[in-house]
């Protein structure tokens, strides 16, 4: 066992001394030690609760006859790092939490990993340490959240009280209703009950073979989802007893361009957080997985039909929806039918392949649609590329509300903070498109999530006649016609900062391309002009992460070459 190396042989003794104060006894020292990597924290609705699940997976993984060790990793809340200078902190903080998981399960020569993500950059965090550790792993997230309700009756969420701020300030409605949908939209534990992006990820770790059926749908708090998380521990542990399945299940081997292909697939078929498009670019450098880029998303979004769709691409319609339609598994297996890029021989943490998994499960036609009757014959994710996005940008394609090609005049902002006051104060009108730029990962830095502009914009009214454009990203809850991580990014040079006020701009997604609409030569006069804007910083981890970061293109991961720049 690779736990051996801190607790076999006679120089081992003071390493075994230590473990004995924790509580281990002699018969332990025989017995695969299983990290269990947890995402506990008391701010976050999806993750208040994990300590209480914690206690079920050891519990069952003693019950196995294996030891287990928790540990915990930050967290963020996007929903409430939102809309201010927290958010800065939000995807530099997925790069702390896979440096923390290679730590502790290095460190201490731990052999198998169960991880208990739910929310925001967590999951994709815990997903990069766990491939850098490169051990048989299993992911159990808490759980989705139950649909809110208005005393109508009707179903609502987040993304509803974010735009409920935008329909109160235009006076749609008053005081009261606002305090009505802020206390009824979320109900209790769990992630957010859209597709966001916490959903949408923990919805393609099933795709990904890294997390058994129902990790997506299932909500939180339930006893399935009790059934789930003891099922994972005991899968885990009948794995790390096995020499042989130790060796096979490794978490490469199942986390692969294979697996990577079929997340993507699913992804586009369930339009799920223009999130997924970055996270999974970095998952795939951390896997080594190096056929996956932009390139061949977009081949993926324009051979997937489109079959599935929630919140907040269509209003009412949430994660308990698709559960109860079918769940994950018969998006996998109706796409699969027509998908040239789906494998149904991968291999999943399970012990089957995934196309043994899905056989069985079929769309009802509600929530989830059949290849007869699609919501769209192309992926609910879109990406774009042209003069001002020559690296790519995303849209998702499955929220847009209105005509699927857009050209308007650019209103320029130069941060979140501008464009809401500028959208607040009514600066944006029907026709515009507003671009937000130095908002990327180094411009941001961090690549702040912007659903507070995109909400203000639908609760105005403007949502089907305004563009968004930013080289920051979006909020999984976010709809509408907005554009991001728009690459090469405004603060290293790219085009999207030489953008003036009052140019004409042209998107085009059934075409797939964005463009500035002047000539080459008006281009380059600006660009030869062009001083990209430098931010002041007071944080040293955000100086650092400024440094280092790469652009939205390759994953807003931390590229070791900006270490030179910091000599």
């Amino acid at each position: 066992m690779r736990s051996d190396t801190i607790k076999k042989g006679y120089t081992k003794a003071p390493s075994r001394s230590l473990l004995r104060a924790v509580g281990l006894k002699d018969e332990d020292f025989a017995k695969p030690f299983i990290g269990v990597c947890n995402s506990f924290i008391e701010i976050i609705p999806g993750h208040f609760y994990l300590n209480k699940y914690a206690e079920i997976i050891k519990d069952e993984i003693r019950k196995n006859g294996c030891v287990p060790f928790e540990f915990n990793c930050i967290g963020v809340d996007d929903g409430i790092a939102m809309g201010h200078s927290g958010m800065l902190y939000s995807l530099p903080s997925r790069e702390l939490i896979a440096s923390s998981v290679e730590t502790v399960m290095n460190a201490h020569s731990l052999d198998a990993m169960i991880a208990i993500p739910n929310c925001d950059k967590i999951t994709p965090g815990m997903i990069m340490g766990a491939l850098r550790v490169n051990v048989p792993t299993i992911f159990v997230s808490g759980g989705a959240m139950a649909a809110g309700k208005l005393k109508d009756g009707s179903q609502i969420d987040l993304n509803t009280a974010f735009e409920a701020v935008g329909e109160y300030e235009v006076g749609k409605i008053d005081e009261a209703k606002l305090k009505e949908i802020e206390c009824a939209a979320c109900p209790g534990a769990g992630s957010c009950s859209g597709m966001f992006t916490a959903n949408s990820m923990n919805s393609l770790m099933e795709s990904l073979g890294i997390a058994l059926k129902g990790n997506g749908t299932i909500l939180a708090l339930t006893s399935e989802r009790e059934e789930l998380l003891r099922s994972a521990a005991r899968r885990i542990c009948e794995i790390a007893k096995s020499e042989e399945l130790s060796e096979k299940y490794k978490i490469r081997n199942i986390l692969n361009n294979k697996s990577l292909k079929n997340a993507l697939v699913c992804d586009m078929a369930m339009g799920g957080s223009t999130n997924t498009i970055l996270h999974t670019l970095a998952i795939a450098k951390e896997a080594y997985a190096d056929e996956i880029d932009l390139k061949l998303m977009h081949e993926i979004a324009q051979d997937t039909p489109h079959i599935a769709k929630v919140s907040p691409s269509l209003p009412g319609t949430h994660m308990q929806d698709v559960g109860s339609s079918g769940g994950i598994y018969a998006i996998m297996n109706e796409v699969s039918k027509k998908s040239k890029f789906f494998s149904k021989d991968a291999l999943t943490i399970s012990g089957d392949s995934i196309g043994e998994l899905i056989k069985d499960s079929n769309p009802d036609g509600k929530a989830i649609k059949t290849l007869n009757n699609p919501y769209s014959e192309r992926g609910g994710l879109c990406v774009l590329f042209g003069n001002i996005a020559r690296e790519g940008a995303v849209i998702k394609a499955a929220g847009i509300v209105g005509d699927k090609v857009f050209r308007g005049k650019c209103v320029c902002f130069n941060s979140q903070d501008e464009a809401i006051a500028g959208i607040s104060s009514g600066k944006v009108v029907a026709g515009d498109c507003v671009v937000i730029r130095y908002e990327g990962p180094k411009g941001g830095p961090g690549m702040q999530e912007m659903l507070s502009p995109t909400s203000l914009i639908m609760g105005r009214g403007l949502g089907a006649s305004v563009a968004l454009l930013t080289d920051g990203r979006f909020s999984g809850a976010t709809r509408g016609f907005s554009v991001g991580h728009c690459s090469p990014e405004a603060a290293e040079g790219g085009e999207i900062g030489l953008i003036k006020d009052g140019d004409l701009i042209e998107i085009d997604t059934i075409k797939c391309t964005i463009n500035l609409l002047i000539d080459d030569e008006e281009m380059a006069r600006r660009r030869a002009e062009f001083k990209p804007i430098k931010k002041e910083l007071n944080s040293r981890w955000l100086r650092m992460y400024q440094k280092l970061v790469s652009n939205a293109s390759s994953g807003g991961v931390l590229d070791l070459d900006g270490l030179n720049e910091m000599k």
